[in-house]
């Protein structure tokens, strides 16, 4: 795979449309600290944006028949057959291990937060703006988020997921590290090491897709007996696509197009992106959450064009 080092902007252009979206109505209202985006009249999911939060997540996540598609912890500890490890993997979310050297992958003393600082919603589509701050509060670049909510027929829920970085306090290197970048963490039953099927657009199977570029991954298997999966799509205008996936047997699945130095074993820094002062970089990516039986790489297909 060939890697850039450095990026230059280029006039924005829509990167996705929704898959022909039919089905119930989405319905998206604010509250303290989060925004419901509910189908009909049941829960999809809530924007968590709180001050005291070390990013923005999406928590939790229904799909088709109410069934939750990702892990309870941290926000909850009780629940049966779950693991508490990487407290900082929480359900849905986009942030980075290496940003001009700091961390905002982690939760830490040293690490970076990401705080929103502005929100619009239009009809099915959250607009949101966000500060990536150091521990010194120091800014070290923004971003604007575009998360538009849609159903399928036969139920399926979408999340179509846009942000565009900018270096907004001058250059910003986003770096070579396995830590990133656009991930969830799923259900407990939807993972590898418990025997879900998971596949990529290259045929690779299981435990084998760590680290492999690919235009989607799906992850699927059973959750209160019904058949379920979750789909994550890297759109075909994403800078380096095919992205390359930091997707762990426990749960993990991360697209995440700047870990070369682990993922193939470049030479360290091979992987590095520079944004140069007051340039932007887009990337664009789609959640399905879906009945099993669901054609993955048509909907993959349809949704890229």
């Amino acid at each position: 795979m060939k890697f850039l080092t450095r990026f230059i902007a280029v006039p924005f252009l829509a990167i996705s449309v929704p898959l022909n979206a039919q089905g119930a109505e989405i319905k998206i209202s604010k509250a303290t600290d989060k925004v419901i985006v509910k189908v009909g009249d049941q829960t999809f999911t809530e924007l968590l944006f709180g001050n005291d939060r070390s990013k923005p997540v999406l928590y939790p996540i229904f799909g088709p028949g109410q069934i939750p598609m990702t892990r309870d912890f941290p926000f909850h500890k009780n629940t049966e057959g779950e693991k508490h490890d990487h407290p900082h993997h929480e359900s849905l979310w986009y942030t980075h291990g290496d940003v001009n050297g700091i961390s905002f992958w982690h939760i830490g003393k040293n690490t970076g937060k990401i705080k929103q600082t502005g929100l619009e919603i239009a009809g099915d589509t959250i607009h949101t703006t966000n500060d990536w701050l150091s521990s010194k509060q120091e800014r070290i670049c923004s971003d604007k988020r575009t998360m538009k909510f849609s159903t399928l027929p036969g139920g399926a829920r979408v999340i179509d997921f846009t942000i565009t970085l900018t270096a907004s306090d001058g250059d910003v290197t986003f770096g070579d590290t396995k830590e990133g970048t656009m991930g969830i963490r799923t259900h407990h039953l939807l993972r590898t090491d418990r025997g879900a099927d998971v596949t990529n657009s290259a045929g690779q199977k299981g435990k084998s897709i760590w680290g492999k570029p690919a235009k989607w991954v799906n992850y699927q298997s059973k959750i209160d007996g019904k058949p379920i999966g979750v789909a994550i799509f890297d759109s075909p205008r994403n800078p380096r696509h095919p992205s390359t996936w930091h997707a762990r047997d426990y749960g993990l699945v991360a697209a995440n197009p700047f870990g070369a130095h682990h993922f193939s074993g470049a030479k360290k820094g091979t992987g590095n992106l520079v944004i140069k002062s007051g340039d932007s970089i887009t990337f664009s990516y789609a959640f399905v959450f879906h009945p099993a039986d669901q054609p993955i790489a048509e909907l993959y297909g349809r949704w890229a064009k």
